[in-house]
């Protein structure tokens, strides 16, 4: 059987997996998806780069999705000793997300157009 489901004894019912549905809340938070797309693609950010590869995500909400991720343990804030960089990066939590975002890419190549 399935992880995604737990079936019970009829077919009229049946849950979720709690892992399972607990991935989506984190994945399909708004922006979060674009934010693990971006840090995938790059080996760490500064805060105004990460910004500007999500340009409709507000400063404000983009520091929210942040610490949201960082607490999910899927992105990791590196400072440096004796500087004000700040930059972000993957964990290998986070890096174990690149075949499901690649599956992401392949589904939307073949059902949207690139107008929409």
């Amino acid at each position: 059987m399935s992880e995604a489901l737990e079936t019970t004894s009829t077919a009229d019912h049946f849950s979720l997996c709690p892992k399972f549905s607990r991935t989506f809340s984190v994945l399909g938070q708004k922006w979060n998806g674009l934010i693990i797309e971006v840090l995938l693609n790059e080996d760490s950010l500064r805060f105004k780069d990460l910004a500007r590869s999500v340009p409709k995500c507000s400063d404000r909400v983009l520091v929210e999705r942040l610490k949201s991720l960082e607490a999910e343990g899927i992105v990791d804030r590196v400072t440096y000793k004796d500087s004000s960089l700040i930059e972000y990066q993957l964990t290998e939590k986070g890096e174990a997300l690149r075949p499901v975002m690649s599956e992401v890419h392949q589904f939307a190549d073949c059902w949207y157009d690139s107008e929409n």
